[in-house]
């Protein structure tokens, strides 16, 4: 599941950016700061139809996806074959990875990313909209 949150992406937000984050030993030179990251100008392409939502439970946790990420969802753009997207499915909306290779026999499958639940077949029966792509996912790896 997943609660849409309408975000202000009209202020900045600048951090430093290192120039490279290696998994080994430090370099001398990552002391040295060479660009900044701002979210709205480097992760938002449409602000105008960008959200953000919060994820509730675990059925996307092999695609790094956990309870309580934060998923930036991009609501202009057209959902391809692999995509992750957030779905409304008869009144609810759902994160999870959309099968379109059935298409043509009339349904298509979303799938989730953890073994313990089933894909959801979706057909001209079910009230349905892929409502957004999901772009980024943020996550806090120091819960409070």
């Amino acid at each position: 599941m997943i609660k849409i949150i309408q975000g202000d992406f009209e202020q900045g937000l600048e951090l430093q950016l290192s120039p490279g984050i290696k998994a080994g030993f430090p370099s001398p030179a990552d002391d040295y700061m060479v660009d900044s990251l701002d979210f709205n100008r480097d992760m938002i392409r449409h602000p105008e139809a960008t959200f953000y939502g919060r994820v509730f439970g675990d059925s996307m946790v092999e695609a790094g996806i956990s309870d309580g990420d934060f998923a930036v969802i991009d609501r202009s753009l057209e959902p391809r074959n692999g995509d992750i997207v957030v779905a409304y499915v008869n009144n609810e909306f759902t994160i999870k990875y959309l099968d379109l290779t059935h298409k043509d026999e009339g349904y298509i499958e979303l799938r989730p990313a953890n073994s313990h639940y089933p894909t959801f077949r979706v057909d001209a029966n079910d009230e349905f909209e892929v409502w957004g792509v999901v772009v980024w996912t943020i996550k806090n790896w120091r819960k409070m």
